[in-house]
């Protein structure tokens, strides 16, 4: 699908539409409160999840009205779109390709249509690598989205692995915002009876590829790539030692990192709130890595905008809850929401 030059005209007339409404509400004093993990479902994505049997009651009852609903009884200003798990890795690389295209198009067509609402994470046809660097190019090129959102492994590979080093290079290049979101691996599927996958699969997952891209050297060469890594980095505050102290002082990494090393990794990453914002993960996080990482998130619609608001009240100083919600993203986002 080409956009014709009216399509571009709409296009750079919503960016304008949307800066000036964000412009507008800072001078008149409004709080702002970003959302970096807001999940919706563009139709041709929801057709090949129906097709494949992976669809679920929740991605299909979701509209844009009921994301601005629940970002208005949040008091959230502008929500960071992306589709969740499992994007389009289970398409044969031409139809992801086509899917994740006709996806990010309707995605910013929806920004357009919600000036100042919405932003874009762009999807990738991951773990295709020519196919992905094709839609990098077109997504900030063309469609001038705000970033790309990634799962956290496609199938039995994760961020830092070779195969993936031509994307992230050109990403680092760009200096793009990444998000990342869990999803199953094909080694750890339905591992316990009973048990979902996003109960603690997920949170194990967002680790694993957080520990990949740190000790595979991927970030250390990305470092102009902003990594937002989902649900207060899945369950990094409770390995953190192991990665900080045991991996650094045994081989096969001793004498190639240091606890230094690793910590400037860690600290440069952001985390977001979702599903962590009301126990104690979320000041866990925070003693590890500082407040200024912790950016602001909710997995709607898989939970409320209104709960992680309430919990982080709890948790967090004023001050602090300014810079969670709105000051530390946009540091790194390049709009003026």
């Amino acid at each position: 699908m080409n956009c014709t030059c009216g399509r571009r005209h709409l296009l750079l007339s919503g960016a304008a539409a949307a800066l000036f409404g964000a412009a507008g509400a800072q001078a008149a004093g409004k709080p702002r409160r970003i959302d970096v993990h807001h999940h919706i479902v563009p139709p041709v994505w929801l057709e090949a999840l129906k097709a494949s049997k992976q669809s679920n009651p929740i991605i299909e009852g979701w509209t844009p009205a009921k994301s601005l609903e629940d970002m208005d009884k949040a008091g959230i200003t502008t929500a960071m779109v992306s589709p969740t798990t499992p994007q389009v890795g289970f398409l044969p690389a031409a139809e992801a390709a086509r899917v994740a295209r006709a996806s990010n198009e309707w995605a910013l067509k929806m920004a357009t249509d919600h000036p100042g609402r919405f932003g874009v994470f762009a999807m990738l046809p991951m773990p295709y690598v020519q196919e992905s660097l094709a839609e990098i190019a077109y997504a900030f090129d063309t469609l001038k989205v705000d970033g790309i959102g990634m799962m956290t492994n496609y199938g039995d590979k994760w961020l830092g692995y070779d195969e993936f080093v031509p994307v992230f290079q050109e990403l680092n290049r760009r200096k793009a915002v990444v998000y990342t979101h869990p999803t199953g691996a094909n080694c750890c599927v339905n591992l316990v009876k009973g048990v979902s996958d996003a109960a603690v699969e997920y949170g194990a997952d967002t680790t694993r590829t957080i520990t990949n891209l740190i000790f595979s050297g991927a970030s250390a060469k990305c470092p102009d790539i902003s990594f937002i890594f989902s649900h207060g980095g899945g369950v990094l505050a409770a390995v953190a030692e192991r990665l900080r102290i045991q991996m650094v002082t045994t081989p096969p990494y001793k004498g190639k990192f240091t606890r230094e090393m690793v910590d400037h990794e860690l600290k440069r990453f952001f985390y977001d709130t979702a599903q962590v914002s009301n126990e104690v993960t979320i000041q866990a996080v925070a003693k590890l890595v500082g407040v200024s990482q912790i950016v602001f998130g909710t997995d709607y619609p898989y939970r409320t905008g209104a709960e992680h608001v309430a919990g982080l009240k709890q948790r967090f100083s004023p001050p602090d809850l300014v810079r969670i919600d709105s000051g530390n993203v946009l540091r790194i986002l390049r709009k003026g929401f």
